[in-house]
């Protein structure tokens, strides 16, 4: 393994070690140009992409990027795990462009809704990202963009520039773009190390079946590995399978992994064994005692779970080389993130409140795009408020649960406003309520509460293909049920709370 300096961007009292201008681009390729870079999987064989090669393809979408873009303009990335999604994001970054990445699972309105309040004029894809957009936005082949030619310079960005708009669940609404800065990977890097057990040890590999179009793909694994030279394998599964993650994890000689709780789930449920492993990541929710005797007996590890959150990742992690994890607990704060437990007024508690995050994080969001309001709204003082809830237990963080509605399904945080939203563009549905139905594989699994209009009928495989057609596939209610009617407030809103209570006691009569 190359030399990789300083790589937590810390200074040893624990403050971050920003440098006065700062670019992504330029940490991921600061590498020497023979290192192996990505391990591309996407084709019928093993291709290694050097940094070299890399920065070449980086370039060549910057010259095309600097024939229509001014600094902070915003483009789309539609893109599944390859090298040109990385590229893409690097030129974008190199040009001193915003980008935006976009899901290929998306449906024609979560694409149009992420597209128009971002303003993305245009998006590098492929082929089936350009069938997906249609209209919404100009659709430029990453292949086929730009030519070769001289060496592009790295825009000059300092820390607080904006380089990255990533979308959340959306809670109470359309989902929010949270804007980083070019900090945001330097933010993650600690914890990011951490979690694999100090990553960067001699052979190390890395790979995640999570798409880099989420945080957790292209922040807590591809970004981190190319800054700290670590290789980064890009693979597509079109569905995930115990099989082929371990012919994968074979073909490609991977050590280090970050699975989603589901992921780890399914595997264990097929008795799938995975050999070579040095470290297994997990963040998303708690993963308990069982799941981690579980990864000691049949992975050959002790699962480092970690915590974070779209506007402010990686801040918190296990690390079995270091301490002892506990089950049921995310882990101790991450060096240069400062955690808390707070209380309504925003004062650190030593009970059950609201799991907190100070400001001056690297991780976190500069704001929510276009919205001061909710910006505000996101911080209680000098903390920003995660919407979880946890107690300590000595330095160990325990998550309790999450105070907003967010949908935790297959390792994917689903907004049920975005759902209600697109069921009530159905002709036969009068009212709507979504929620969480606790899921022993899928920790919870989307279930509609539905009221039809008068004189109207539809069933529930109707609904739930309205919901696949125009959000993500993941997102559609696994199960549909009819009422005639919903509990409502006074001022006329879903009372979620009763709806969850009901969705939990469906579960406990099925056992």
């Amino acid at each position: 393994m190359h030399n990789t300096g300083n790589i937590s961007g810390l200074r040893a009292d624990g403050s971050w070690d920003l440098p006065e201008r700062l670019n992504m681009a330029a940490q991921c390729l600061s590498h020497p140009a023979e290192a192996l870079a990505l391990i591309d999987m996407t084709g019928p064989a093993r291709r290694g992409i050097s940094y070299g090669m890399l920065a070449m393809m980086t370039d060549r979408l910057a010259r095309y990027l600097l024939t229509r873009i001014h600094p902070g303009d915003r483009v789309g990335v539609l893109l599944s795990q390859s090298p040109w999604c990385a590229a893409a994001h690097l030129a974008i970054w190199k040009a001193g462009g915003i980008s935006v990445p976009l899901f290929k699972l998306f449906k024609r309105d979560a694409l149009a809704s992420r597209a128009g309040d971002a303003g993305v004029q245009f998006v590098f894809t492929d082929t089936e990202g350009a069938d997906l957009l249609g209209d919404l936005a100009e659709a430029v082949m990453t292949e086929t963009a730009g030519m070769d030619g001289p060496r592009v310079p790295f825009a000059d960005t300092a820390p607080e520039t904006p380089a990255v708009l990533i979308y959340t669940s959306g809670t109470t609404g359309n989902p929010k773009g949270a804007l980083h800065g070019h900090r945001v990977l330097t933010g993650h890097l600690p914890g990011v190390a951490i979690s694999h057990d100090h990553l960067g040890q001699e052979g190390d590999c890395l790979w995640t079946p999570a798409d880099w179009a989420w945080i957790g793909g292209l922040f807590d694994v591809l970004m981190p590995g190319l800054a700290l030279g670590v290789p980064v394998v890009a693979a597509r599964l079109d569905k995930f399978t115990p099989e082929a993650c371990a012919d994968l994890i074979a073909k490609a000689s991977v050590r280090n992994i970050f699975f989603p709780p589901t992921a780890l789930r399914m595997l264990k449920a097929a008795g799938q064994g995975l050999h070579g492993l040095r470290s297994v990541a997990s963040g998303g929710e708690p993963l308990g005692a069982e799941m981690l005797a579980w990864g000691r007996r049949r992975l050959g590890v002790t699962i480092n779970e970690f915590y974070g959150q779209t506007e402010c990742n990686m801040v918190a992690s296990s690390c079995a080389a270091d301490f002892e994890p506990r089950p049921g607990c995310i882990g101790k704060a991450v060096p240069g993130h400062e955690l808390a437990v707070i209380d309504g007024a925003g004062n650190p508690t030593d009970g059950e409140g609201d799991v907190a995050i100070r400001r001056g994080s690297a991780s976190m969001l500069l704001e929510y795009w276009n919205r001061p309001s909710e910006t505000a709204a996101k911080f209680r003082g000098d903390w920003l408020v995660t919407g979880d809830r946890g107690v300590w237990e000595g330095d160990y963080l325990r998550f309790v649960g999450r105070e907003d509605d967010v949908i935790t399904s297959a390792g994917y945080r689903i907004g049920p406003a975005e759902i209600e939203d697109c069921l009530l563009t159905h002709p036969a549905v009068a009212t709507v309520g979504v929620v969480g139905k606790p899921d022993p594989l899928r920790t919870e699994i989307v279930k509609a509460y539905v009221v039809l209009k008068a004189g109207t009928d539809a069933s529930e495989r109707e609904l739930q293909d309205h919901v696949k057609e125009r959000l993500a596939q993941y997102s559609y209610p696994r199960e549909v049920e009819f009422l005639e009617a919903l509990p409502m407030t006074v001022t006329g809103k879903v009372i979620r709370k009763e709806l969850k209570v009901r969705a939990a006691g469906e579960r406990e009569v099925s056992k």
